[in-house]
């Protein structure tokens, strides 16, 4: 079995284990809330670190404000993709009656350069296309003058319906297309927008339309392709990855330039720990759970390096259609999307079996994925879960908890069932809720694009805290990228699920649901978690029982969250009058 790790992490990009050697990675940072609630402003940010909070829109989207100029505006957080790009005020559509602030046209400083960022599945496609220019974009008091980011005049995305003006992606330069797409124009060339694999649902399961639950996978970009960058150096067909090329040392020399945000933010040093973690609290069937959380270049106050199960994200070499190596290091071999190995997966205790539908040289991995509201997975092995849940069309008993778990670096991560289950839109049968579960199956992996075969999304990150720690941007091998978790899923979830659906029924089969507004000020929790996890709640909501009220710790050291309490002097921006 030992022998068996060593060969699998042998594809991996290897962890420079023990832990980042950053202490305790708190203190220093900021931490921004995700969701909006009450919260007390903080105006010092020590060490190059922060945080804010995020906004919720019925644990659908996920938003964050930033500030790009002089306007302050929400943004979808999103680990899937890379590219930042805001709906600026010459949309010709009704995109001002979305009651977001847009970005001032004229305020733009040009690129030259136009772009159309596609979305989709093999379903439907989207679009947001306008041009490329510069500005000061901040976060949470950092900032990066000229970044580069896309003032989008024509979209038929629902960003806008999510109170959101755009998206901020959180993902590695590599699959950025406004960075592909000015490298290629510094190299007189033009970016190759061949299509591999969507990262993207390829069939709703059964016969439920997940529409009104998919606002949030607004965003599958294109497996990239660099050959722009060979025929830059070589005008010839590629026969070769192998040759070192001048223009790989031009495209890692400007992730500093025209690279994403969190990029630029990172290779500019302008982070304590080049590290984001983030924390979603829960919207829809039963109010609480983890505080939504953003934290930039560290750890939440108390939580440790050494609470995390640390695990090495994928890197893609030249073979498998990953960035080139520039030729001062010709060994180095770099990441494309937070991709993480997956040990096993577990339906209700039982191993799920492999799926059959990709080959068997692909190891099991999985993209964490902000953007994504649903957890998918290989088309068979999702079939047979809903199999094993007896109702019409995967419909099962609410009340009914089931466990859907993850074996991540040797420790097992579960979704919260209280996330897994998803009300049906006729809930109530009789005395019974029905729901149906947070799945879909997606596309499978290889053929030339990406290697993962499931995509963990907010049912699983409202389970579990995430680091995505990114190492070092051009020298990987340095200081390898990795993603840290740690449960907060608690001892009773299940019992708490049944207590929702009791007050559920009671209230004719309506499950509380609600949305944030996300906030402009810092966030600091007047109390946590056993894992020092910040907690959410809803003050004064008390016919709408937060999931922490009665949690204590169990036995097995697994978080159980506790009733936060967070005080405010700032009311934040109220985007909408309503979700």
């Amino acid at each position: 079995m030992l022998g068996s790790i060593f060969i699998f992490l042998s594809l991996w990009t290897i962890c420079s284990f023990p832990l980042p050697n950053h202490g305790v990675g708190v203190g220093a940072g900021t931490h921004l809330p995700i969701r909006y609630t009450r919260t007390r402003k903080v105006e010092k940010r020590s060490g190059k670190s922060t945080a804010i909070g995020l906004g919720d829109v019925l644990d659908v989207t996920y938003n964050v404000v930033v500030q790009v100029g002089d306007t302050k505006t929400p943004v979808v957080l999103d680990t899937g993709s890379a590219d930042l790009w805001i709906v600026s005020n010459a949309c010709p559509q009704d995109c001002a009656a979305a009651g977001v602030p847009l970005y001032p046209q004229n305020a733009l400083r040009p690129t030259g350069q136009d772009v159309r960022l596609m979305y989709g599945d093999s379903r439907t496609g989207t679009h947001a296309s306008g041009p490329i220019g510069m500005d000061t974009v901040g976060i949470a008091g950092l900032a990066a003058a000229d970044q580069c980011f896309a003032a989008i005049v024509d979209t038929n995305t629902t960003v806008l319906d999510t109170g959101s003006a755009g998206i901020l992606g959180l993902g590695f330069a590599g699959i950025s297309v406004i960075w592909r797409q000015l490298l290629s124009a510094q190299l007189n060339q033009s970016v190759a927008q061949t299509q591999k694999r969507s990262m993207a649902l390829a069939t709703d399961l059964a016969t439920h339309d997940f529409s009104t639950r998919s606002v949030a996978d607004l965003r599958r970009p294109q497996f990239p392709s660099f050959d722009f960058i060979y025929h830059a150096h070589r005008p010839l067909k590629r026969d070769t990855v192998s040759m070192p090329l001048a223009s790989a040392a031009a495209a890692i020399d400007s992730f500093s330039t025209f690279g994403p945000l969190l990029t630029r933010l990172i290779t500019r040093q302008e982070l304590a720990i080049p590290m984001i973690v983030i924390t979603l609290q829960r919207d829809t069937l039963m109010l609480g759970g983890d505080a939504g959380l953003l934290s930039l270049g560290a750890l939440p106050p108390g939580v440790q390096f050494d609470q995390l199960t640390w695990v090495p994200v994928r890197a893609y070499s030249p073979d498998e259609g990953g960035l080139p190596p520039s030729p001062q290091a010709p060994d180095e071999v770099y990441p494309l999307v937070w991709e993480i190995a997956l040990d096993d997966v577990f339906f209700d205790g039982v191993k799920l079996s492999r799926s059959t539908i990709s080959t068997s040289n692909i190891t099991l991995s999985a993209l964490v994925d902000t953007g994504n509201s649903l957890i998918r997975g290989p088309q068979d092995v999702i079939s047979h879960i809903i199999s094993k849940l007896g109702g019409p069309a995967g419909s099962f008993d609410c009340a009914v908890p089931h466990n859907l778990s993850f074996l991540i670096g040797g420790s097992l991560f579960s979704v919260d069932p209280r996330d897994f289950a998803h009300p049906a839109s006729s809930s109530l049968v009789g005395d019974t809720v029905r729901c149906i579960p947070a799945l879909a199956a997606t596309d499978p992996p290889g053929n030339g694009g990406f290697l993962y075969s499931w995509s963990l999304g907010d049912p699983f990150l409202k389970s579990a805290l995430i680091a995505f720690y990114y190492g070092n941007i051009t020298h990987p091998s340095r200081d390898p990228p990795r993603v840290g978790l740690l449960s907060t899923v608690p001892s009773n979830a299940g019992d708490e699920l049944e207590e929702a659906v009791q007050a559920a029924v009671a209230a004719g089969g309506i499950f509380p649901s609600t949305s944030d507004v996300a906030p402009l000020s810092a966030y600091v929790a007047t109390a946590t978690g056993c894992s020092d996890v910040p907690q959410a709640t809803h003050p004064g909501d008390d016919d709408l029982k937060s999931s922490n009220a009665a949690s204590a710790c169990g036995d097995s050291g697994v978080p159980i969250p506790l009733i936060i309490l967070i005080r405010a002097l700032d009311e934040g921006m109220n985007y909408r009058d309503s979700f």
